[in-house]
């Protein structure tokens, strides 16, 4: 099967809300070149969020609901731009930059397939097992493409002009894909991690999506109301599942000090490593 025909985005197909551009940027290629590498991911999983006074609801997930600060300066800029931000202290999550010019809006990358320099991106997660777990995850797809915050925030994904070393072009389908599935979003806390904001889209019976949980306070009203999934039917397990993650926050520090000083995996790394083959995580995210 040949590649699909991709075109080189455009501010003016990154002018919508995030909430149209997000399906739009399924297939999608995303490709960088720091310290000499380059790397290609095929996006196959997104989350669309909006600032204040973006669109006709009130999103109370993103970074942007309360207006303009230092932090989130990038996504009231014009569309097109990378808004690179740090989760949890460690991982550089990479979101595209949408709506006209003034308006906070971004589409946060989840997961994808990395199809070109995937020697480089194991080199950048060395506890990658397999190449369907490179980039599958915000924070994993960060490390892949090898954009970093703070020095990378607000790279240009249209003209590729350089910042910090580092180029990154975005490429479009010329055809968006047929299939899209869509649901809550993953991990976010509160109402804004619900059904009522069914704002991830991702490629169906895709290996590479992320693995969805539910936020803080969303997951057993959320579960309740699905009737819900694994999860909500084995208490045991969520238990030990929510117990797995409270190590997890608590060894990322040394995890990170580990692997930038030495290159070798740290604990956190094999946390993730266990609760996708232990655990059996790594199932295909739930549909809705």
């Amino acid at each position: 099967m040949s590649a699909p025909p991709l075109v080189p985005a455009t501010r003016e197909q990154l002018s919508a809300l995030p909430l149209e551009v997000a399906p739009r940027l399924l297939g999608a290629h995303l490709s960088t070149v720091v310290d000499g590498e380059h790397v290609t991911v095929r996006l196959t999983e997104v989350e669309a969020y909006h600032g204040r006074g973006t669109g006709e609801v009130p999103d109370p997930g993103s970074h942007a609901r309360m207006g303009p600060t230092a932090r989130n300066a990038t996504m009231w800029g014009e569309p097109g731009h990378l808004y690179v931000y740090l989760s949890h202290g460690i991982h550089s999550c990479v979101n595209v930059v949408c709506g006209p010019d003034g308006v906070a809006g971004g589409v946060l990358l989840r997961g994808g397939e990395i199809v070109e320099g995937r020697d480089a991106a194991f080199r950048r997660r060395p506890a990658a097992r397999r190449p369907i777990d490179l980039a599958r995850g915000p924070g994993r797809l960060g490390d892949a493409v090898g954009l970093r915050h703070p020095i990378h925030d607000g790279i240009d994904a249209v003209t590729g002009e350089e910042r910090a070393g580092a180029v990154a072009r975005l490429h479009l389908r010329r055809e968006p894909l047929e299939r899209v599935a869509t649901g809550p979003r993953v991990g976010v806390a509160g109402v804004a991690g619900g059904e009522t904001f069914p704002w991830r889209f991702w490629v169906p019976d895709e290996p590479t999506v992320s693995v969805f949980r539910w936020g803080r306070a969303q997951g057993r009203r959320g579960q309740a109301a699905q009737g819900a999934g694994p999860e909500g039917r084995d208490s045991s397990r969520a238990r030990l599942t929510l117990c797995l993650r409270a190590l997890q926050h608590a060894v990322r520090v040394s995890s990170l000090f580990v692997r930038s000083t030495t290159g070798v995996p740290g604990v956190g790394d094999v946390c993730d490593e266990m609760q996708t083959r232990d655990l059996g995580w790594g199932r295909p995210a739930p549909r809705y």
